[in-house]
């Protein structure tokens, strides 16, 4: 039994009663495989719409181990890689359809915590999009102007005395500031929703892998004590999607990984200010996010991404990362110097080819739904994807459901080799993008770009 503790500090924290395996055979109304953000936020939804439907989630190890447990813990807005790139790849009204899905998920997490009291050291504090070279900044504000002709507002440019302002850094020449962005203790939030979705009658059950998925008059699951006969399935797995042939072709498992310091101390933030304690990220393909724990730590990830060949997705560990990342955050804040570095940690996240989500039906079988793709900002989407699942589900046509990345057509990833050679071309182009970026430095400002 793999020890969840050690996957993150988050998961670690705070002592766990984890739920017994499911033993014997089970019939069900909905069976969901997956006791991260997305299936228990899809148990929850369930039991809300349909209270007598008896819902079982069936989690491998324990709720949040994957990426609702070891993630960043952001709730913002961000749809894919960018919006400009949802705006390329699927066009400008789709762009602002996702900006205003973001914007409701945020607003939907708020909601979940404050209605049923989640103890999960949440803070509503706004969001800064922060530029480290001339060519970021340009970025930014070509984002923003795209916004701003998309109708999307409450989001502007702060210069570089403005941004200093709010968060001191030598490296930052400019901000996007948003208002809609909160930041949480991501293992504390999927298992308080769990204990929520637990109240309104729906089961769950953990270290309960699913081994085997089979099609038919029913949906029979089989799991190493057991097995579920369903009428219905929700696939709520994410990056570890590929373990299931008929989403491999949709998604890959991209880690990613996270550093956390000592907690700060006063003369920190004397020299630093940081005083709306925003969550924070950069303008990099590869974004740099960091932002402040509950007790001051500071909490520093992204830089680097790695695909292993054959889908892998218990490789979390990766030392040049952390070494870069701990390198990141004394430049990015010198007086840091002296703190020590307390904890660190990977995972996968999924990611698609195209960087954007999928949610909708598994091929023509309208008894089975499935979501992935979060690309590494999933804690807001997830929640919300939870309750388009439940539409879907229940065959209810809803606003959500009529979302253009719900049953949309996507861009098949090969099998192995093919697959690890095509997911790390596009990473080292993404890689090269950034490295030109900042070949000039971090904080340079060239004046022929003012």
């Amino acid at each position: 039994m793999v020890d969840y503790s050690t996957k993150s500090f988050w998961l670690g924290l705070t002592p766990y009663q984890e739920n017994p395996p499911l033993q014997g055979e089970l019939r069900v109304d909905v069976a969901i495989i997956g006791g991260g953000f997305t299936g228990i936020a899809t148990a929850y939804f369930l039991k809300q719409a349909a209270p007598s439907l008896h819902v079982v989630v069936l989690e491998s190890h324990v709720v949040g181990f994957g990426a609702s447990g070891r993630n960043g813990g952001f709730s913002m807005t961000l749809f894919g890689l960018t919006m400009g790139t949802t705006a390329f790849r699927f066009g400008k009204d789709k762009a602002r359809q996702a900006q205003h899905y973001m914007e409701r998920a945020v607003d939907l997490v708020d909601q979940l915590v404050k209605e049923h009291n989640i103890d999960c050291d949440y803070e509503y504090n706004g969001f800064l999009r922060v530029a480290t070279t001339p060519a970021y900044a340009r970025r930014i504000q070509k984002e923003i102007k795209l916004a701003e002709s998309l109708g999307i507002e409450g989001i502007e440019w702060l210069d570089a005395k403005r941004t200093r302002e709010q968060v001191n850094s030598p490296l930052y020449l400019g901000a996007w500031r948003e208002p809609r962005c909160a930041i949480l203790n991501p293992a504390k939030l999927v298992r308080g929703m769990k204990k929520v979705a637990e109240q309104c009658g729906a089961v769950v059950y953990e270290r309960t892998p699913v081994q085997e998925y089979h099609s038919g008059p029913k949906l029979r699951l089989v799991t190493p004590q057991g097995a579920v006969i369903a009428d219905k399935v929700v696939f709520a797995t994410n990056a570890f999607s590929s373990f299931f042939p008929q989403l491999r072709s949709r998604q890959v498992p991209i880690h990613t990984h996270i550093i956390l310091t000592e907690p700060l101390r006063p003369e920190h933030f004397a020299e630093i200010g940081w005083q709306n304690r925003q969550g924070i990220e950069d303008a990099r393909n590869f974004v740099h996010y960091y932002r402040l724990t509950s007790d001051n730590r500071l909490l520093v990830g992204g830089e680097r991404t790695q695909y292993y060949y054959g889908n892998r997705t218990d490789i979390d560990e990766h030392r040049p990362t952390y070494r870069v990342l701990e390198r990141f955050a004394h430049q990015a804040y010198p007086c840091l110097q002296d703190l020590r570095v307390a904890h660190h940690w990977g995972g996968p996240v999924s990611g698609t080819l195209d960087f954007a989500p999928m949610i909708g039906y598994l091929g023509r079988d309208k008894r089975v739904v499935y979501s992935l793709g979060c690309m590494g900002h999933g804690v807001s989407l997830s929640h919300l994807n939870g309750q388009t699942l439940s539409d879907l589900i229940l065959e209810r046509q809803t606003e959500r459901t009529e979302v253009f990345f719900v049953n949309r057509r996507y861009i098949p990833l090969p099998a192995e080799p093919f697959r690890f050679a095509i997911t790390n071309a596009v990473l080292d182009l993404m890689r090269v993008q950034d490295w030109w970026d900042e070949s000039k430095g971090l904080g340079k400002v060239n004046h022929t770009d003012d």
